[in-house]
């Protein structure tokens, strides 16, 4: 996976231009991640507003302020409270990130506009891609453009996790 994030003021404005540009969305969705202290990467528990099931995501990335390769590992978990209440006996919880996400997809990216409780706003591209190094420079630079599209200031980019942040 390639993907890009940056800090915006106004989701208003970049979901007004994505429409325009013929961006399809997916749903908006409430969602709380309990981010897990690791040695290594990041692991985190999605939890979804109105699911019965809940995500076990491991992902490690480079922590840049530019667009990057990320390699991530999600698992369906089922009965999450139980679950929850088992892994916190094992591992210590870092942080918990509440956030709200309104999911599009265009041309093959999957964009997230959050609005992050304590953070504020900020928009992800997400791409899925190839082992390939030369299909990863091209989706690297599909994120590149669309974020010119956007008018999303590359000095807005954020290189660090929500989990960082907060």
């Amino acid at each position: 996976m390639v993907e890009l994030k940056a800090k915006v003021d106004d989701l208003a404005f970049v979901r007004d231009n994505l429409v325009q540009y013929g961006a399809e969305q997916v749903g908006v969705f409430h969602q709380i991640d309990t981010y897990y202290k690791v040695p290594n990467g990041r692991l985190k528990l999605r939890e979804v507003e109105g699911e019965t099931d809940a995500e076990l995501i491991y992902y490690e990335r480079e922590n840049v302020a530019e667009p990057k390769r990320s390699s991530v590992f999600i698992l369906k978990i089922p009965q999450p409270q139980i679950f929850k209440q088992i892994l916190e006996r094992i591992i210590k919880v870092k942080v918990m990130v509440d956030k709200v996400r309104e999911i599009y997809v265009y041309e093959g990216i999957q964009i997230h506009l959050d609005t992050v409780k304590g953070l504020g706003f900020f928009i992800e591209f997400e791409c899925v891609t190839s082992e390939d190094s030369e299909q990863q420079k091209k989706d690297l630079l599909k994120l590149e453009k669309l974020r010119e599209q956007l008018n999303i200031s590359p000095k807005s980019l954020e290189g660090l996790s929500y989990s960082d942040l907060i």
